[in-house]
């Protein structure tokens, strides 16, 4: 008898476990993510809200916003295993991976993302060789954009960097007022600066002195200690699910340089080689650092 209530009352236990066993997981694991260029909580939420939502719901993993307040921040809290993925610049992704091995998952392609000197548009400089000897201001130190790229092109072009000609790095509409006044020669800019600069100095006529090809994209990168599942399954979500994630991103108009743009999940650490040549030209030739740190 007792063995019998026993038999009774286990099984019905022993049955609930072995459907336990035999259902999948579905216990959403939690990924922490940081964007370089997104300064604290408030703004990561309004600018990335509807992202987290499209993204958690293809790809059936959590996101958990990490606020940064730029990219050495970002770059030691992943150090110290505070964060899992970073979305961050060509420039940037160089450091992270010379210092901490992080690896490229997905890029978020930027159409028409491009680097360029630009000059006034009455301005006597019509060639780079006539900037010898002249001020340049180049945004902010280290952007991929604003100052790796217009760099490389002037050294194409056969100048070199800090000699032929001084580096200066101001606020893009007071390097604006500087131009006009006289005091720089010319600025050193992206394709969306110049349609800002033009927006804000109506009076003002700009001419793209030398214009470079299609930069490296924006890249979401993995710290190396990421399981190589969960980095597959957020490779997999960009790849299948990429209209929807671009959706969700460019619902904000803070995101609207993603406009028209596209995810590459087949993305490899060699496609930013041409990156290391851009610090080569601005002298730097081990990249564990970030330029001006």
């Amino acid at each position: 008898m007792t063995s019998f209530l026993a038999k009774t009352l286990i099984a019905p236990g022993l049955i609930a476990a072995s459907i336990l066993a035999a259902t999948p997981t579905v216990a959403a694991e939690t990924i922490r993510f940081a964007f370089t260029d997104i300064d604290g909580m408030e703004a990561v939420q309004r600018e990335m809200g509807p992202f987290k939502e499209a993204f958690e719901a293809a790809s059936g993993l959590t996101v958990e916003f990490f606020p940064v307040s730029g990219r050495t921040v970002a770059v030691e809290a992943m150090a110290a295993g505070q964060v899992d993925f970073v979305l961050t610049g060509p420039a940037e992704y160089v450091v992270f991976n010379a210092r901490l091995d992080a690896q490229p998952v997905v890029t978020w392609v930027r159409p028409d993302y491009w680097s360029s000197v630009v000059v006034l548009d009455g301005s006597a400089i019509q060639t780079p060789d006539d900037l010898k000897g002249a001020k340049i201001s180049f945004g902010e130190i280290g952007s991929t954009s604003q100052h790796l790229g217009p760099v490389t092109l002037l050294s194409d072009a056969g100048l070199t960097y800090a000699t032929d000609y001084e580096p200066v790095f101001l606020n893009r509409n007071v390097a604006v007022e500087a131009m006009i006044k006289g005091e720089i020669a010319a600025i050193g800019m992206n394709r969306t600066h110049i349609d800002s600069v033009t927006s804000k100095f109506p009076d003002q006529k700009f001419r793209i002195l030398v214009k470079g090809e299609q930069l490296p994209d924006d890249v979401l990168l993995a710290s190396p200690d990421v399981a190589p599942e969960v980095v597959e399954t957020v490779r997999k979500t960009f790849a299948e699910k990429g209209a929807d994630m671009l959706a969700a991103v460019t619902a904000t108009e803070e995101n609207a340089k993603y406009i028209g743009g596209s995810f590459n999940a087949t993305v490899t650490d060699a496609d930013y080689d041409v990156v290391r040549l851009m610090y080569q030209n601005v002298g730097v030739t081990e990249f564990a650092e970030f330029v001006g740190q």
